[in-house]
């Protein structure tokens, strides 16, 4: 979606539309963590107005995710539906810039530098943001047995209970109390 500059009004504007998920699909195809897969389209709803020569957005995106949990590696499908602000200024001149301290009022500001916005790569990045750090079908998931990796969830292992961790066991041979 893309919006021209010249037709950003100074009171709220709403807008609806699809957004479709190629490009974050693509990341995620390209990675070696396929943690997620997109649906075709997300739904996405955007307020924006002008502020002087600031545009600011809010709004809110949804869909349906598949995600590959983190413990058992099972696929499982979570509805993302997360609100998102940010702010696009008029980019400043490169002499302008210069170092300087990031306060946490340009936490959520952006530049753009054309006579048009797309909307897309804005999108794509408040979707990563709002995603999982890490995937899990359930908070109380079980995982994989670490040594013949059978899924707790579903079945129990067979492995017998191993003495610990290895590198402890120097640990175990020590007397206390003299």
């Amino acid at each position: 979606m893309k919006i021209s500059i010249d037709e950003v009004p100074q009171s709220p504007k709403e807008i609806e539309f699809s957004e479709s998920t190629e490009e974050l699909n693509e990341i995620y195809r390209r990675s070696n963590h396929r943690d997620f897969s997109f649906p075709a389209y997300l739904d996405v709803k955007v307020v924006y107005y002008r502020s002087g020569q600031d545009i600011l957005f809010y709004g809110r995106f949804r869909g349906s995710i598949t995600g590959r949990c983190g413990r058992c590696l099972d696929g499982y499908d979570f509805r993302l539906d997360k609100e998102f602000d940010f702010v696009l200024a008029p980019e400043p001149f490169k002499s302008e810039r210069r170092a300087e301290e990031l306060h946490r009022d340009d936490l959520g500001l952006s530049y753009y530098s054309t006579d048009e916005i797309n909307l897309t790569p804005l999108i794509t990045e408040q979707v990563l943001l709002a995603l999982p750090t890490t995937p899990l079908c359930s908070d109380d998931c079980l995982g994989l047995c670490g040594s013949c990796g059978a899924n707790l969830n579903i079945e129990s292992c067979g492995c017998s209970p191993s003495g610990g961790d290895p590198r402890m066991a120097i640990f175990r041979t020590l007397k206390v109390g003299r």
